[in-house]
């Protein structure tokens, strides 16, 4: 029989990749999440059958055992941005993290990943961060030889980092930014999953810092999106002592208005932003796993297209005044 593979939060962005992956080297595939029945996109991953949706929440021992019973590998890719409420930065990214790798050890699971982030201590002054530091010390501690994944900024169709910001430029002539200085490197999705499927496989183990070829400031990650989707925006960069009262009053609206005006920006986010997301090149990276990573360029315009003034139709009009003009 085939081998199983558990991956929490599978029907997540990198999750979803993950489970495409592992699919399709004919292992079965358990996707664990809180909706299973938001995530039957999954199933057509493989045969009939070989990826299937179940419900788990990583709050509670018997639910995460349930899901990872008769496993030959986990994966978790739960994450959160979400400071306050249940699924809390702790609750989730910290004990979540750690309670899976402690009952996949009382199971006996040989192999486990774990999708952290980059700049993930303990220390941090950022929660996000810091919990993501306290899951990878859990992990280690029950599952010594798991694999560890820090990417920088994930790009993809289903990002939240590009998506984003090109949605923002549909509204008024300024695009702001926090932290317009602040560098990335950004990581395509499916090279992320890649990384995964050799951990979750027993190929490699350990901590690796995944960043893409390219390092960018923020500023120049959104004059290439802007360049992509073919608009003209005024950059305005809001300085961190402005940022952050900013982010407190954003939070009181979200909280009064009950969601329906979202926090744009969060004093997490700012707290983050402080800090360049790129490797420090102390640990492992692409190299060492024999991956050459993707470069934005080679990806972008395959979605953002949508976000250009004309949408699919804008690269025939350009193409019709060029004709007009000759």
């Amino acid at each position: 029989m085939s081998k199983l593979v558990t991956i929490y939060g599978g029907s997540g962005f990198v999750g979803r990749y993950i489970a495409r992956r592992m699919a399709k080297d004919g292992w079965r595939v358990r996707v664990a999440v809180r909706r299973p029945n938001e995530a039957l996109f999954v199933k057509p991953y493989g045969a009939v059958g070989q990826v299937e949706p179940v419900f788990c929440n990583i709050r509670d021992d018997a639910s995460v055992r349930a899901a990872l019973a008769g496993a030959d590998a986990v994966v978790n890719c739960v994450g959160t941005f979400d400071a306050g409420g249940k699924n809390n930065f702790e609750a989730v990214q910290a004990e979540g993290a750690t309670r899976i790798a402690r009952i996949a050890a009382e199971q006996g699971v040989p192999t486990m990943v774990h999708l952290s982030a980059m700049g993930a201590d303990p220390e941090a002054d950022s929660g996000y961060a810091a919990s993501k530091g306290a899951g990878e010390q859990g992990v280690l501690e029950h599952m010594p030889n798991a694999m560890i994944l820090r990417p920088s900024v994930i790009f993809g169709p289903e990002d939240d980092f590009f998506n984003r910001f090109a949605t923002m430029t549909r509204f008024g002539p300024v695009l702001p930014l926090v932290g317009a200085g602040t560098k990335f490197q950004p990581v395509y999705v499916d090279d992320v999953a890649r990384a995964a499927c050799m951990g979750a496989k027993g190929e490699a183990t350990g901590i690796y810092e995944l960043g893409g070829p390219e390092t960018a400031t923020f500023r120049e990650l959104m004059q290439q999106m802007l360049g992509v989707i073919r608009r003209r925006k005024l950059m305005v960069n809001i300085p961190f002592f402005l940022a952050r009262p900013m982010a407190s009053v954003m939070g009181l609206v979200d909280t009064l208005t009950l969601g329906l005006v979202p926090q744009q920006i969060t004093r997490d986010q700012v707290a983050q932003l402080r800090h360049d997301n790129v490797m420090t090149g102390t640990q492992k990276g692409f190299p060492d796993l024999g991956i050459h990573p993707t470069a934005p360029e080679a990806v972008l315009p395959d979605y953002l297209w949508r976000f250009r003034p004309s949408g699919q139709y804008d690269a025939i009009k350009e193409s019709a005044r060029n004709l007009r003009a000759h």
